[in-house]
C-alpha cells in the first residue's frame, strides 16, 4: 500500500464517520439556524429603521407645526403692539386736544374776569368822577386829570 492510498482510506473512512454521525446534517442546522437569526435580526433592524423614519418624520413635522405656530405668535404680537402704538397715538392726540381746549377755556375766562374788572374799574372811576364832578363843582382842568388817571388805570389793568 502506498502513502497515497492510506491517505485516500484514511479520509475515505473519516468522511464516512462524518456521515455516519451526521455531522453534514449538524452543520446545515447550524448554519441554517445562524442564518435565520441573521435573517431576523435583519428584520427586526428594518423595523427599527421604519419605525426611526417614521419618528423623524413626525418630529419634523411637529417642529414645522411649532416654528408655525411661533410665526403666528410673532405676527400677531407684532400687529397687536402695533395696534398699541396707534392706540396711544390716538390717545395722546385726544389728551393734547383736550388740554388744548381747556387751557382756551381758561384763557376765555382770565378774559372775561378781565374785561369785568376792567369795567368795574372804568364804572368806578366813572362813578368817583362823576360824584367829584357834582358835588364840588369840579374845574375843566381837574376834570380832565381824573379822565386821564381813570383811562391810565385802565390801560395798567389790562395789560
Amino acid at each position: 500500500m502506498t502513502d497515497k492510498m492510506a491517505i485516500a482510506i484514511g479520509l475515505v473512512l473519516f468522511l464516512g464517520i462524518l456521515v455516519y454521525y451526521r455531522v453534514p446534517s449538524m452543520v446545515a442546522k447550524m448554519l441554517d439556524a445562524r442564518a435565520e437569526r441573521i435573517r431576523a435580526q435583519l428584520e427586526e433592524a428594518r423595523a427599527a429603521k421604519e419605525e426611526a423614519q417614521t419618528l423623524l418624520a413626525s418630529f419634523e413635522r411637529k417642529q414645522a407645526e411649532v416654528q408655525r405656530d411661533a410665526d403666528e405668535i410673532v405676527r400677531r404680537a407684532k400687529s397687536e403692539a402695533t395696534a398699541a402704538s396707534e392706540q396711544a397715538q390716538v390717545d395722546l392726540q385726544e389728551s393734547i386736544a383736550r388740554k388744548l381746549r381747556a387751557a382756551e377755556d381758561r384763557i376765555a375766562q382770565a378774559e372775561a374776569s378781565a374785561t369785568r374788572e376792567v369795567r368795574n374799574a372804568a364804572a368806578a372811576a366813572a362813578t368817583a368822577a362823576a360824584r367829584e364832578a357834582i358835588g364840588g363843582g369840579l374845574s375843566q382842568d381837574r376834570a380832565d386829570a381824573l379822565l386821564d388817571d381813570g383811562i391810565a388805570t385802565i390801560g395798567a389793568r389790562l395789560n
